[in-house]
């Protein structure tokens, strides 16, 4: 593909890769919410855990199956922004966008399916036997429930390298600024290692951003490197510093002259001081 290809391609793609960034960042946070709301167990304790996941369970259910279309629309954001900085950079990995495809992917059903087991082993924890713990710990501790948070954190793994990697490289070659570069690392970070509040709001404010960036909207003006089709690095902070005062320079006024005065009459120098005009007083200290 070459080049103009290439801007024809994401300017006729802009808009729709904008809503998909846009739904991914909404549908993550309204995801966490809902799986916050709803009732929840004051103790930590197993039998309690499967009947409050049986009441709760359509919650779960619909925020992981949101959530699930989320971690899709990310990895639709990410692919959007390795493509755009391949075009750019031919050195960047081919692999990182595989790492960050199969990260949401497998995320995003992992996500859908632990929670339907989940909830269809506390129905039968509910309706069947004798709601004991020796029970609730036969049902949770064998099949999918032992193996999925496995499978999860390696899918959280690979979709955490990937985010940090094509963010780094996209602020490389000048897609995004350095502060919406910077940030995507810190975004990337957090999937693997969620700290703060349970609500990834960080994640759904970079995607949010990034999807107004991509729709041409920036406060700024969209990074250069979305119009040239190459990469346009951003310059160094030694090199900032240098343009400024190159600006400071050329704008510092120069001194004039002071302009006299129209038809007024030149001014006669002083005339020198002779030994003559010394006053009396001083020529006796002289001596």
């Amino acid at each position: 593909m070459t080049p103009e290809e290439r801007l024809a391609y994401e300017r006729r793609m802009r808009m729709p890769q904008a809503i998909i960034a846009v739904v991914a960042g909404i549908f993550l946070v309204v995801a966490a919410v809902l799986q916050l709301s709803g009732p929840h167990t004051k103790v930590d304790e197993l039998t309690l855990d499967l009947i409050t996941a049986h009441k709760r369970f359509p919650l779960d259910l619909i925020g992981a199956v949101i959530n699930g279309i989320g971690l899709l629309a990310v990895a639709a954001t990410l692919r959007y922004l390795y493509g755009a900085t391949a075009a750019r950079a031919g050195d960047i990995r081919q692999f990182l966008k595989i790492l960050a495809i199969t990260g949401a992917t497998v995320a995003a059903i992992v996500g859908v399916v632990y929670a339907a087991e989940i909830a269809a082993k506390a129905n039968d924890f509910v309706h069947h036997g004798t709601q004991t713990y020796e029970q609730a710990n036969h049902l949770t501790g064998s099949g999918l429930l032992s193996f999925l948070p496995l499978l999860g954190q390696l899918a959280s793994l690979l979709l955490a390298i990937g985010f940090v990697m094509i963010a780094l490289s996209a602020m490389r070659v000048g897609l995004l600024t350095r502060f919406m570069g910077y940030l995507g690392i810190f975004t990337g970070v957090l999937v693997l290692f969620p700290i703060g509040s349970p609500v990834p709001v960080v994640q759904g404010f970079w995607l949010l951003a990034v999807g107004y960036l991509i729709s041409g909207r920036w406060p700024t003006g969209i990074p250069p490197a979305w119009q040239s089709g190459k990469a346009e690095r951003w310059p160094s902070s030694a090199e900032l510093r240098e343009q400024r005062m190159r600006s400071a320079g050329r704008g510092k006024p120069i001194p004039q002259p002071a302009a006299e005065a129209v038809g007024a009459p030149a001014t006669a120098p002083a005339p020198a001081r002779t030994r003559s005009a010394t006053s009396k007083r001083k020529r006796k200290r002289r001596r």
